[in-house]
């Protein structure tokens, strides 16, 4: 499957004082002023200031200062499979389609990976079993079997949609760790758009959302792809 067939996402909320709030947060641990004298501070309107410091916080792992800042995402185009990946991550919020309460009508929308897309005969026999387990999903609904117990037969292909919501120190962990090239592609696409989408307003951000190798100088991995040399 081309790359534009996969993830729709769109950043829907953010805080609109990131930078202030971060800073505000750092100096706060350092600081004998209240954190409301610190917010105000003529030092919390220089960007440059605040990012030196912000910088500074996070690279000696003093992540709860990003914890304050909470974004979330909608999005939409992923397989069921790719979701069961993201909610593996125990610090983000989800509210995700139901196929309890939402009866698919006719052919059910579905995401083939590229590795079955690119062998055409392949490509064909799935296109043709999706299309029998439509059918077959339809005859049970239309025999009274409702939608909560006829999904047991819809597969991890299935496309869902959802808002997504997160802290910032778990964005990172969450780039670090899914925009490995040892990550499922389709979650490499869905986790690279929502950093992207964050980096556009947010620019500094931009070498902390990255492959962990790329924080890390080196490879922790089992097998690495090599990108970078592996941990000795």
């Amino acid at each position: 499957m081309t790359e534009n067939k996969y993830a729709r996402v769109r950043l829907i909320s953010k805080p609109g004082n990131m930078l202030k709030t971060i800073y505000t947060a750092c100096r706060t641990c350092y600081s004998s002023d209240s954190p409301l004298n610190i917010y105000d501070c003529e030092n919390a309107q220089d960007k440059e200031k605040m990012l030196k410091l912000i910088k500074r916080v996070i690279s000696s792992g003093h992540y709860s200062t990003i914890e304050h800042i909470q974004v979330s995402f909608a999005i939409s185009n992923i397989s069921r499979a790719c979701s069961h990946q993201l909610v593996r991550h125990r610090h983000m919020s989800f509210s995700q389609k139901s196929q309890r309460y939402v009866k698919e009508k006719g052919q059910f929308e579905y995401l083939i990976p590229e590795t079955i897309e690119q062998n055409k005969e392949l490509k064909e026999k799935f296109e043709r079993f999706m299309g029998e387990i439509s059918d077959f999903y339809g005859e049970l609904t239309a025999n009274g079997i409702p939608a909560e117990d006829a999904r047991a037969v819809l597969p991890n292909a299935a496309s869902t949609s959802m808002v997504a919501s997160l802290n910032l120190r778990e964005l990172i962990h969450l780039a670090n760790l899914r925009l490995c090239t040892r990550a499922q592609k389709e979650i490499r696409i869905l986790v690279k758009r929502m950093c992207d989408a964050l980096i556009e307003e947010e620019e500094w951000l931009k070498e902390y959302l990255v492959p962990k190798c790329e924080r890390l100088g080196y490879c922790d991995e089992d097998k690495s792809c090599g990108r970078k040399a592996v941990r000795g």
